[in-house]
């Protein structure tokens, strides 16, 4: 940005290069549109092919595919379920096209480091998705387990609450989502996680798309994150085969308590202070801005403790990779807590990164049988539309009044790991 004084104040002007990084922002975006358009479209496709046209009778003893083969034989049959499931692998899809068309939207800005960096995190989701994926998905029962109207409206309508929370706080929704499937509806653990997988990419795609168009998400702290995050979650998938997952939840619930402790510190900070560029942060092009619509200016801010984070951002990554969930509260906390980023940047940030680290290990649910497309349908049309809700609303919030409602929600989502750890469901 180049400044001009005017009238005794500093007006930021648009240079040549923030320019290519607008046309960068503008391309992720629509890619995340598109993916998402296009997914709910073929998934409203199959719903009404399926209940308005196709289906006559029960669907508890009919099976969907999980693999690639199946859903292609599904697809030629004209099966309304395969149509369901090619919506839902849309929607899946579109994390790893954004990171493909990044590489393409870095090079034209000439960003030699991004595209480095960018091009090594797609090579790591292609080798979880058809490496990891084939290796550990193994096929599980495929039975569908409910199809009434009011199943598909409850877990709508549920999704939809859990999509507005997990945009605003940076969550994929399954803190919400898997509670209300094994309590509410005795969905079997292994299909409910497969749909907070679900609503996790759907998060990440339906408000990212409009965070990114919108100025609130730093591409480049995103980018460089996600080789921690997809690294961390292909070792995580490979440790659920060996470790017991119940420990791992009663963990990573006390550690989001710990966590949760400096954010009570600072519940009424606005904009961090007294933060200095960690000297990586200059070199990988970090500090950077955002538009306060409140303020009506653009907001700077520096990054600090690179190294931290990046350790966090493992971690977060391993925990998703166990556990099946997005890790955006970890996220969260390690761009807010040790890189000390405004709290609207953390959590559009990590809205930015949840979909990638989701997909990383989403091919190991599909191909396990554990995305029921009558239970992942719903769940995706609520969350995404929830997800856009609350896009439109944290750009009118104060970083303050996120904070005030990420601290509760966090308190909720160790409190939903114990309980799990525990086995209370």
């Amino acid at each position: 940005m180049t400044a001009r004084t005017y009238n005794n104040k500093v007006t930021l002007l648009p240079s040549e290069d923030d320019s290519l990084i607008r046309k960068t922002e503008l391309i992720i975006s629509a890619v995340l549109r598109g993916g998402v358009l296009l997914s709910v479209a073929v998934i409203l496709g199959g719903l009404i092919y399926l209940y308005a046209l196709k289906f006559t009778g029960n669907l508890h003893n009919s099976t969907y595919p999980d693999t690639l083969r199946d859903l292609f034989s599904g697809l030629t049959k004209g099966d309304p379920l395969s149509i369901i499931v090619l919506g839902l692998m849309i929607l899946l899809a579109t994390p790893v096209a954004r990171v493909a068309v990044s590489i393409a939207a870095f090079a034209i800005e000439e960003d030699r480091t991004y595209v480095v960096i960018t091009s090594l995190v797609l090579v790591i989701l292609i080798f979880s998705i058809f490496g990891v994926g084939d290796w550990l998905g193994q096929p599980g029962p495929t039975a569908i387990k409910d199809n009434t109207l009011g199943f598909f409206v409850v877990v709508f309508l549920s999704s939809l609450f859990a999509g507005l929370i997990g945009a605003l706080v940076g969550l994929g929704g399954g803190v919400f989502i898997v509670p209300i499937l094994t309590l509410g509806f005795h969905v079997p653990f292994t299909l409910a996680i497969g749909a907070s997988i679900v609503s996790v990419i759907a998060t990440s795609s339906g408000a990212a798309a409009a965070y990114v168009k919108d100025r609130m998400t730093n591409l480049r702290v995103g980018m460089f994150l996600e080789i921690a995050t997809t690294l961390g979650a292909i070792c995580g998938a490979l440790l659920s085969t060996f470790l017991n997952a119940r420990v791992l939840f009663v963990v990573f619930g006390l550690v989001l308590l710990v966590s949760a402790l400096p954010l009570l510190m600072r519940l009424g900070e606005e904009l961090p202070e007294g933060v200095k560029n960690h000297r990586w942060a200059e070199k990988l092009r970090l500090p950077s801005t955002y538009p306060d619509r409140r303020t009506h200016a653009d907001v700077p801010y520096h990054v600090a403790h690179i190294k931290s984070g990046f350790s966090m951002m493992y971690v977060a990554g391993l925990m998703s990779g166990l556990l099946g969930i997005g890790s955006g509260t970890f996220k969260v906390l390690a761009m807010d807590t040790a890189m000390r980023l405004p709290m609207k940047v953390s959590t559009t940030t990590s809205n930015f990164m949840i979909g990638v680290t989701a997909a990383a290990s989403a091919g190991i649910f599909f191909q396990r049988g554990d995305i029921d497309p009558v239970i992942a349908a719903p769940v995706a049309l609520g969350v995404l539309f929830g997800a856009t809700a609350g896009a439109k609303l944290l750009t009118r919030m104060s970083n303050v009044r996120i904070r005030m409602v990420f601290v509760p929600v966090i308190a909720l989502v160790a409190l939903n790991m114990l309980a799990r750890g525990f086995g209370w469901f």
